[in-house]
Parts: C-alpha cells; structure tokens; sequence
C-alpha cells in the first residue's frame, strides 16, 4: 500500500481551507479557524482508491517541525500534499525544503495563487523540491494527481488545473474546467480530523464545516471566487448536505456548523429547503449553524427560516458604506440594501457578524471614515475590518498598479497586511491607525460589552471564550 501524508505546515494560523480569502486568523479580530475540509476531501478520495492516509493539522494543533520530522520518519509517506496560501507561501516553500531532508515523498501543493499562474510568477519561487502545483479544486483532481505520480496510470497532462514541469518547462492544463457533481465526493474524513480543534466561538463546541455550493455569480474585484471557481453556483442536493449534518450529529456528535458557501443565502429555494429539512428532524433544536450572505440576497422568510432551524449567526459582507465604492469594487449592492439586511437580520433576532473593507485605492480618508462609522452606527454584534487586498489575477490587483499603490511581490500578504503602501490620498500607516482606533471602540462599546457580560451570565462556560478572543484582540491592538 501507498501512503499519503496530508497536513497543513506549523507556524502561524491561516485559513487555508478557504481559497478564496485565506484569512490570517491570528491577527484578526474574532474570527475562528475552519475546519481543514480540503484535507478532508483529500483523505476520503485517497483512502476509496486504498491508498494510506495520515492528516495532521500542525498549525491549529500549534506543533512544531520536529513534530512533522516525527510523523514522516513514522508514516514513511511515498507523497505529502501541502495546503498553502498566498501569505504564508515563503515560509510554507522553506518548510518543504527542510521535509526533503528525510523523505524522497513527492510533493504535492495546492494554492489559489496557482490558479492559471503566469511562468514569470513561478520563476521567483523555490519550487525546485514540488512535483505538481494544484491551482482549481483539489477535492476532484487529488485522486487523479497521485495516481499519477504513484502507480504511473493516469498522465498529469490530462488532468486539469494543476501546474507540473516536464522537461525542464512548466506545464499549465485547462484552468477552464469545473465539476457540477459535488454529491459524487465523500464526506470530509473527519475521523482522521481533530474535530475538537474548529470551535464555534462563543460556546466553544465543536463545530464542523459543512461545504453546500461552490461559485458565485457576482464580480467582486477583490475576490478570487469568480476566478477560482467561476461565476457559475454549483449546489449540492439539500438531501446530500442533510445526511452529511446526519453523519456528524449521530457519528461525530458535533452539534454546531459553519456552511460554508460562496453565498449560502444566493439561492433562497435552496436554503429554505435545506432549514425544512432540519426542521423537520429530531435533530431541530439540538443543532445550530452559521452562514454568509450578501446584503441583497435576504428576506423576512428566510431569516425566519434560518431562525427556526437554529442559526446562531449570519456573515455578511458590507463592504462599504460608500455607494460609489460599492459600485467601483462591482459588489451588486448599495448602502440602502445593507441598511436592509441589517434590518432584516435584527427583525429576525440572528446575531449579525458584518464584514467591512477599508483601503480601496481611490479612498480618501473621509470615505474610510465613513464605512467605520457606518460600523458603529448599526450596532453589529461582532465586526471583522479588512484593509483591501489586491490578490494576483484580481481586477483590484490591476488597479492598484494603475493608481501606483502596489508594492513589487504579488506573494507573503494577506487583508491584515496586504500588499500595498496604502490608497492614493491614505498612507497605510494611517490606516492601519484608523482601523485599529475603530476595533478598539467597537469592541470596548458599552453596547457590546454589557451584551457580553448578559450572555456569561447565562452560560458562565462562555466566560473563557469570550476572554480568549478579548486577549487576542488586545495583543494585536497594541502590538
């Protein structure tokens, strides 16, 4: 048998199952680590075509290399698949170079940033110790890719979005291509998956991450999901998601989830049919979940629904509360849609998770301003203030250059720290100033700590939740 090692390198929490954002978890401000459900996928694939699978989460379990050092020696892996981001990508290529000390594994990576990558990108990596690069969905080509490299019965040439060298050269194939069959993949494997690692915030509990659509049809500048996935939503049957939630409630006994969507709320039908199924089911009121939505793809009747079945909290990306930005980053909404959403969501009493994005390469300082009071204004339960990362192959990484504000590497940034020396008329100093100034007075509101207080009053176990994501947010405040 085969042996195949899946892991996510040691070092500094990112969300590397989310390709599209791949967000810095422990400089933000509340936001929690996902489950590593592209690990997952890769395990269940791997394991049905009988190869050996070991999966560590070394970032989230806070292990050291010596701990990588320790499994490979034991596991003795004939390929290791590595899931990278586009900040961490310098420190994840060192670490391969230091794991082919004492392994000849082939070694496999899977990034956004190798979507469709131009040659002259790939030239100022190190790649020298990486055989195949995935750049669009790994859960379909994984099976695929090691049989490749593995047993030598499938060429690399026919499998699409993975970069490989032949010859000395690069190879891209067909970056065109998307699955429509999502309930033709296993379930996650979450036995190899320490589920205890992804927590939901406030309660601590475990929580799992349930993937239900894949697309978006929206042109968001900033956001690598049209790209990477294309502009097409892809769903899974609601029947198919229903007995994934089944498995890890009767399986697991993981009682709450993140749905993880593109846009869970895109299709309204669809969303309600899933809350039916729930609420149809013994299992309705003993699970709870959370999902995103834009500002314009909300109702009463569906928040009611969402409600009803046991969600916790809805995320959603305001953006802005500049219409003229909102129409410049393409988002499809207005300031009075947001107004609406948030309206909608409060009628609905569904704690409000909002997402802003200050930084844009036109913004004057009023206009940041503007999108941080509008923040404060609407009382969100919690807030999360990205600075605008302009991602290589994004519309936003074009402007920026055109405005002039874009440093030279396009790799080793992310929102907390993007690759930009600020907007035309704000230097990034005064940004970061501003953003840091606005997460102080949001979360230090008398509003939101005495909601906080009252929710520990009612369940004291929340105490130590609530005083972690308090100190984190602290450290990176006056760091």
């Amino acid at each position: 048998m085969k042996n195949v090692m899946l892991i996510y390198p040691p070092g500094k929490k990112f969300q590397r199952s989310e390709d599209r954002a791949q967000c810095n978890i422990d400089d933000s401000a509340v936001t929690t680590v996902h489950a590593c459900n592209d690990l997952g996928y890769a395990a269940s694939v791997l394991r049905n075509k009988g190869y050996g699978v070991f999966l560590c989460d070394y970032q989230t379990e806070e292990k050291s290399f010596s701990d990588v050092e320790r499994d490979v020696k034991s596991f003795k892996p004939d390929m290791i698949f590595i899931s990278i981001t586009n900040s961490t990508i310098y420190d994840d290529l060192c670490f391969i170079n230091l794991l082919k000390d004492f392994t000849d594994a082939e070694i496999v990576i899977k990034g956004a940033i190798f979507y469709n990558i131009e040659n002259e990108l790939l030239d100022k990596l190190d790649l020298n110790n990486v055989d195949v690069l995935i750049g669009g969905e790994s859960n379909f080509v994984i099976g695929d890719i090691t049989d490749a490299l593995l047993e030598g019965n499938t060429e690399l040439d026919s499998i699409p979005g993975i970069v490989f060298k032949k010859d000395g050269k690069y190879v891209k194939t067909d970056f065109s291509c998307y699955n429509d069959n999502l309930d033709s993949l296993p379930f996650p494997a979450r036995d190899l998956m320490n589920n205890a690692l992804y927590k939901r915030p406030d309660t601590g509990e475990p929580m799992a991450t349930i993937q239900t659509s894949i697309g978006c049809p929206s042109k968001c500048i900033y956001c690598l999901t049209p790209v990477i996935s294309g502009t097409r939503v892809r769903f899974r049957s609601t029947d198919n998601v229903f007995e994934e939630i089944k498995e890890c409630y009767y399986k697991y006994n993981i009682k709450s989830f993140f749905f993880k969507a593109d846009t869970f709320t895109i299709n309204q039908k669809w969303a309600i049919e899933l809350c039916d199924k729930i609420i149809n089911s013994e299992m309705c009121g003993d699970i709870s979940f959370t999902v995103n939505s834009r500002a314009n793809t909300l109702s009463d009747k569906l928040c009611e629904k969402l409600k009803k079945a046991g969600c916790f909290m809805i995320a959603v990306g305001f953006e802005s509360a500049s219409d003229e930005t909102l129409k410049k980053i393409k988002k499809g909404t207005t300031v009075e849609d947001n107004i609406n959403a948030i309206n909608m969501i409060k009628r609905a009493k569904i704690p409000l998770f909002g997402f802003f994005m200050i930084g844009f390469p036109w913004e004057t300082e009023a206009d940041i301003k503007k999108t941080l009071n509008f923040a404060l204004k609407h009382r969100l339960d919690y807030v999360e203030m990205h600075t605008a990362m302009p991602f290589y192959s994004t519309e936003l990484y074009e402007l920026c250059k055109e405005y002039g504000v874009l440093n030279d590497s396009s790799f080793g940034f992310d929102y907390m720290d993007p690759n930009t020396t600020g907007t035309k008329y704000v230097p990034m100093e005064r940004i970061v100033k501003l953003k840091k100034s606005f997460l102080f007075r949001f979360y230090s509101n008398p509003y939101f700590v005495m909601g906080k207080i009252a929710d520990c009053i009612k369940h004291p176990y929340e105490i130590k939740n609530y005083a972690y994501y308090g100190i984190r947010l602290l450290k990176n405040l006056f760091k």
